[in-house]
């Protein structure tokens, strides 16, 4: 008869387990809802990293299937997950920038991760997209993108019935650096240096790139002393002018509302008569179409732009991470708890 062995197994000793349940519940609160370091939670429960680290990726298998969970408005949005390297090219022994950027696409509604993928063009976006179910690709009504035209590719042929909703946000940083670019531009032509202190326009520069509607009087009478005391030529009133304009279109609630805010900022625009702010105008009409569909459903990428937060909070927690599989698990089972504790 041969010899054969006997294994008791209970639910906080599965078979051939070598850690109790209770023991690598433990390892995940603290590393996802508590925030830790593998290494440190590993030293305190007195436990290999790897077993820690296992766990944690062991974990990822529970979360819910994408294809399960109810969408209807999606986030895309990248971040640089690892400084910038460089490489020589064993072809022309140059040396190559390589900027490893990670793209991760969230539910607007709660601001839960769903999926990151490596690098940020049209191809990884819709790979992911693609890997979904028709049905679950048939209810996204909305995403939320800033004006990228790899994800707007991606977007327009993986999910050809969901609109496009350009983020504010990034619309009003153009506007933003369309102001500064005039402001450099002047300083250069009039004084043939960069600005300084002395000069006004330098002195609030920040001021320049708030929002009028939420500035005090006193900030207004300082921005009015700088446009009368160092704007000769008109063209920085003319442009903060072109910037506040396109600030209406977006706090337009209505879609009659933002056409005619569209076409007096037209009016600005050629009263400026400045490339900078041409350009801007190119690119408002560029995406039209998307800024239409924010103002219509105000769907941003808010709790996107959260979760990059909460994202580089991990790289920083861990020191940084050569491991894509450990660093995305991380991210998806950080995510998921968080959007566990908003519902």
């Amino acid at each position: 008869m041969p010899a054969t062995a006997f294994t008791q197994t209970t639910s906080e000793l599965p078979r051939r387990a070598r850690c109790t349940t209770r023991l690598r519940q433990a390892l995940l609160t603290a590393v996802i809802d508590q925030g830790q370091p593998v290494a440190q939670v590993a030293k305190t429960h007195q436990v290999a990293w790897w077993t820690t680290q296992k766990t944690v990726n062991d974990a990822v298998d529970t979360l819910p299937d994408v294809d399960a969970l109810h969408v209807k408005h999606l986030g895309i949005d990248e971040h640089r997950y690892r400084r910038v390297r460089w490489f020589r090219d064993p072809d022309s022994s140059g040396w190559r920038r390589v900027e490893p950027w990670m793209t991760t696409l969230v539910n607007t509604a709660c601001g839960q991760v769903l999926g990151v993928v490596d690098g940020r063009d049209s191809a990884a976006v819709e790979g992911w997209l693609n890997a979904r179910s028709q049905p679950w690709r048939d209810r996204i009504a909305v995403v939320a993108i800033d004006p990228s035209a790899a994800f707007k590719k991606a977007i327009t042929t993986s999910l050809p019935h969901a609109k496009i909703a350009v983020d504010p946000f990034h619309l009003v940083q153009l506007a933003n650096l369309c102001l500064t670019r005039v402001r450099q531009r002047l300083v250069q032509d009039l004084h043939q240096r960069r600005g300084r202190k002395v000069d006004p326009a330098w002195a609030h520069r920040t001021l320049l790139l708030r929002g009028y509607d939420t500035l005090s009087e006193r900030a207004r009478h300082r921005l009015d002393e700088v446009f009368a005391s160092d704007d000769p030529t008109g063209e920085l009133g003319a442009a903060w002018g072109v910037k506040e304009g396109l600030r209406l279109i977006l706090a337009s609630r209505t879609l009659e509302g933002a056409r005619d805010a569209k076409q007096r900022l037209e009016g600005w625009v050629k009263d400026a008569d400045t490339d900078e702010t041409t350009r801007l105008w190119d690119t408002l009409n560029a995406w039209w179409p998307a800024i239409e569909a924010f103002i219509t459903s105000r769907v941003t990428n808010a709790r996107t732009e959260a979760a990059n937060t909460a994202i580089k909070h991990i790289k920083r927690t861990g020191r940084g991470y050569r491991n894509n599989e450990h660093y995305q698990a991380r991210i998806l089972l950080r995510s998921a708890h968080r959007a566990r504790q908003h519902r």
